[in-house]
């Protein structure tokens, strides 16, 4: 049986707001300062996993433009269950390679995991059929 469970529009809307703020955000850093997010990739206990995909750089590079682009069609709610999936399959391998294995970084850990359950709520719920 299907309980159908009621959510302000207006909710919905600032959840999906607040939430796209950290990918454009961490999108525009990665295309403004490559160098220096790939020298972080350098410094982690995971490194081999980035290196898995490719070089550094150009993963930084590819990740700021998908996070942009995901991100702001996110922030407008066009194609947004689309959208939030694509942030998801950006934000894992980030979070295992920057996050996971240092001690030092449980808080940003814990925020990805946060930004990961919000962005879960768009892929398996309806968010276009809500009451205002």
């Amino acid at each position: 049986m299907t309980t159908k469970i009621l959510i302000s529009r207006r909710s919905i809307q600032l959840l999906r707001i607040m939430v796209s703020g950290i990918f454009l955000v961490a999108g525009l850093n990665h295309l403004l300062n490559v160098e220096k997010t790939a020298q972080r990739i350098e410094q982690v206990n995971f490194k081999g996993f980035a290196y898995f995909f490719g070089e550094p750089q150009l993963l930084v590079i590819l990740s700021g433009i998908v996070m942009l682009a995901a991100g702001f069609f996110f922030l407008i709610g066009y194609k947004t269950k689309l959208a939030a999936i694509v942030l998801v399959a950006v934000l894992i391998p980030i979070t295992l390679t920057v996050q996971v294995g240092q001690i030092t970084s449980l808080g940003p850990l814990f925020k990805n995991i946060a930004i990961l359950g919000g962005l879960l709520f768009f892929i398996l719920n309806d968010t276009k059929n809500t009451q205002i």
